[in-house]
């Protein structure tokens, strides 16, 4: 098969089933910001961001050391043992130590005095760091369609329990159905634990999936081949806190540096509104789930290079056409919040762009990750892990989460130009930069003259809009074609 089409198909298979499980995980957005103030959905965001940083650790880079090694050792239940038992010890001690340490872990956490949703968070990143490696072997033997059932799974309980606690059982309090059953089960004053518990019900049933997998292998720990894999995994846990610190540090900054009596309400907006570039990062995700193994495999052919310029061609293109169709279509799309919420919509464009350059920055990694240089993959995070902490801890106190969201475009800006310039000297490709510029500033440009021109009357405001997209799917279409046939005279 075409490796381009192979790629597509297995991005295809992990996005489809990352949009559908996404579009009903995301639609519990606008239940929450509709039952919960910004304060209340802020801790939501705060601690999951968290969560987030927390994953990394305990992952600690093993599912791309689970890959580098899938292809070359000859005893892969060896390797999927070894990798999980590594995984399952150091999680489970992570549990441990925080109900130990759960005070003073309380105490530094602002705007949360729950200490049960810290519990439950520890045991959701415990449970999502044990089930890594039977999701990596999944990805690493083409089983697209069980990993993505197996994630849909995951969704869909995660979103009955939360339209079960936020809106069953408050129904069945108020109209006096089931009372006594319901009283055991629900309280009113845990409020926004029930998000984090639904997401504990919906981790546990997932292991429990994923239990059969885990059982079917060979139980004999290889300790000389632990230590190879974690030689190689620790620059990419570097790699991996930095880029965390990236992604998720901007609501714990503003949990920090703006005053308390805000603080909660701000992240809560920020965060809402950051889940409107949802198409963008399902795309980012669904990517990086079928890169990964497809860029390992695929460096052993000929034209491994040319596949990889190619892939980030339609990479760039897929992303300007997601930024230009939710900023065209803003005036919808803004919907997905509240109004208490709308006020943020103004980070939507820079998160937009910001995400499109992590995307193609994941494109520029498959060069110190082929060459086993991943140091340097570490060294660029680390890079931007600094520009982001200056930034936001300058721009934050001036410019409340709008700092955040020019420090997080700054950052994934930076990252992307200097992983570029390094990978070049370091594992030449010949990426089509012409196109990239030219699909980039083409959607900006049509961005901001949908801006200068935009009418009062909505209807006609969506008519121009669409008008406006469709030129610009033309113009694409075209400048493609006349590409493909200046290549066909070449040869």
């Amino acid at each position: 098969m075409n490796p381009l089409k192979k790629l597509a198909g297995q991005t295809a298979i992990y996005g489809i089933s990352s949009i559908v499980a996404r579009l009903l995980n995301y639609f519990l957005v606008p239940l929450h910001v509709r039952i919960f103030l910004p304060s209340e959905y802020g801790i939501v965001g705060n601690m999951y961001a968290y969560v987030s940083l927390l994953a990394v650790i305990l992952t600690y880079g093993m599912e791309t050391a689970f890959f580098r090694y899938y292809t070359t050792e000859a005893n892969k239940k060896r390797l999927f043992f070894t990798s999980m038992l590594s995984l399952t010890i150091t999680s489970l001690l992570f549990v441990v130590l925080t109900f130990i340490f759960i005070n003073p872990i309380s105490s530094i956490i602002p705007g949360n005095g729950n200490i049960m949703i810290i519990y439950w968070c520890a045991i959701i990143v415990a449970i999502d760091a044990i089930t890594a490696i039977p999701f990596a072997k999944l990805r690493a033997e083409n089983k697209a369609k069980k990993f993505a059932v197996i994630k849909f799974i995951n969704i869909v309980i995660n979103v009955v329990f939360n339209l079960f606690f936020l809106l069953l059982c408050p129904w069945l309090l108020k109209n006096g159905y089931l009372t006594e059953i319901v009283e055991l089960i629900y309280s009113n004053d845990v409020g926004v634990g029930y998000i984090f518990i639904s997401n504990l019900l919906a981790s546990g049933f997932t292991i429990l999936i994923l239990l059969p997998d885990i059982l079917k292998t060979e139980f004999k720990f290889d300790f000389p081949l632990l230590k190879k894999m974690l030689k190689y995994a620790l620059p990419l846990l570097i790699f991996g806190l930095a880029g965390i610190v990236n992604e998720t540090m901007d609501r714990i900054f503003l949990s920090y540096l703006l005053p308390k009596d805000i603080a909660m309400s701000q992240v809560g907006i920020y965060t809402a509104c950051y889940k409107i570039t949802l198409l963008m990062t399902i795309l980012i995700q669904a990517f990086k789930y079928a890169a990964e193994p497809f860029f390992f495999t695929q460096s052993k052919e000929q034209n491994a290079k040319q596949v990889y310029a190619d892939v980030m061609n339609y990479f760039v293109l897929a992303c300007s056409l997601i930024f230009l169709g939710i900023m065209l279509y803003i005036d919808i799309v803004k919907y997905f919040v509240d109004k208490p919420y709308y006020e943020g919509l103004k980070i939507v464009p820079i998160l937009l762009l910001a995400n499109m350059f992590l995307g193609i920055f994941y494109n520029l990694s498959v060069w110190y990750k082929l060459t086993n240089q991943t140091k340097y993959g570490a060294y660029i995070s680390i890079f931007g892990a600094i520009i982001t902490i200056i930034l936001n801890y300058t721009l934050i106190p001036v410019l409340g989460y709008m700092g955040s969201a020019w420090a997080t475009l700054a950052c994934y800006a930076s990252m992307m130009i200097v992983s570029y310039l390094i990978g070049q000297k370091k594992y030449y490709i010949q990426y089509k930069i012409k196109n990239f510029i030219i699909y980039l500033s083409g959607a900006m440009a049509i961005y901001f003259v949908s801006i200068l021109i935009k009418p009062d009357n909505f209807i006609f405001s969506m008519a121009i809009n669409t008008l406006l997209f469709g030129g610009y799917i033309l113009l694409v279409y075209f400048y493609q074609f006349r590409n493909k046939l200046k290549a066909q005279k070449i040869q």
